[in-house]
């Protein structure tokens, strides 16, 4: 997402060993001088499926060499042309002297597409989720779409059972969803290898995009963690209030990169997100709150969570309308 898949937020979540898909719009002279070479396990090249894509990715290959990990982002993942395209790029990337970056694409949800991606495709990890994200509405243009926990079980039951010898050949990731820490937790524990942020990590201070800004001459004590000083020799300070966040297939996302076609909806929604301090912040959040939940249920490590867990179905929960 081109608000958060930034090199700040990159340069934050690399702190946790965390991984960021940056922005497919970027340029490729951002990427070639942005991304230190060391930076590449976690710092990931994203792209679409177009002819444009494939010459930048080609040169973005010629500039940092076959080392970038890459995601192959669309949002329909139901195509013989998005499979023979990661297909491709598994070739193409998979340099003679045997050094193979990791791919990540998708997206999809059921089991079925996940087999086709990994043993046709080349895919290392599928990315899961069509619907659940809190800025898209693709469910309620289309109809299509599958509940997200349920696609988690399911296709990650698909993907680690595929092995090659004693090696398992994949790997998922959910993509959407994730509004607390709680549904991080939940993603986990239904075996997800990778969960992946959006909407959580909007507004933070690592976000780029249209920011809305609050001026004082004498900020407030009050507000002092949250008050950025702007360029030296400026007697004002300014406070970053709140984030336009969009789903990169709304309006205002397909109107910024080329325009609308008459034949598509939109299919995301715009929303202001209020300024949420830092990225470190809401990781920290985060991780706490999968801590305690391996605590609660006797897991000693996140990849035993999903044995530890059960899941309850319930009939009647509470909504929290600010959420």
């Amino acid at each position: 997402m081109d608000t958060t898949g930034t090199f700040a937020m990159n340069d934050s979540l690399s702190k946790f060993n965390m991984i960021t898909c940056l922005n497919k719009h970027y340029e490729q002279s951002e990427y070639t001088k942005n991304i230190d070479p060391l930076s590449v396990s976690t710092c990931w090249y994203s792209m679409g499926i177009s002819k444009d894509d494939w010459l930048k990715l080609m040169n973005i290959i010629d500039t940092l060499g076959f080392s970038p990990n890459i995601c192959i982002d669309v949002a329909n993942g139901y195509t013989d042309n998005f499979v023979n395209f990661c297909k491709t790029v598994r070739e193409t990337v998979t340099d003679k002297h045997g050094c193979k970056p990791i791919i990540m694409a998708g997206n999809i949800c059921t089991p079925e597409m996940v087999q086709e991606l990994i043993l046709h495709g080349g895919v290392d990890i599928v990315k899961i989720g069509i619907g659940p994200g809190s800025a898209c509405t693709t469910r309620l243009k289309t109809g299509i779409g599958y509940p997200q926990l349920s696609a988690i079980a399911e296709c990650s039951h698909a993907a680690h059972g595929l092995k090659s010898g004693d090696k398992k050949m994949g790997l998922i990731c959910a993509d959407g969803g994730c509004r607390t820490p709680s549904d991080v937790v939940k993603a986990f524990a239904a075996n997800a290898d990778f969960v992946m942020l959006g909407g959580m990590l909007a507004g933070t201070e690592e976000c780029e995009g249209e920011w809305k800004y609050e001026y004082l001459t004498k900020p407030s004590n009050n507000y002092k963690q949250f008050w950025q000083p702007i360029e030296p020799g400026y007697e004002t300070a300014k406070r970053k209030v709140e984030l336009t966040f969009y789903g990169m297939s709304s309006h205002e996302a397909q109107n910024k990169y080329g325009g609308i076609k008459d034949y598509r909806a939109s299919e995301g929604r715009v929303k202001k997100i209020p300024y949420k301090g830092t990225a470190t912040e809401v990781m920290q959040d985060v991780l706490g709150g999968i801590r305690s939940a391996c605590a609660y249920i006797g897991a000693s490590c996140l990849k035993d969570l999903p044995k530890c867990a059960e899941f309850v179905r319930v009939n009647r929960v509470h909504f929290d309308k600010s959420l």
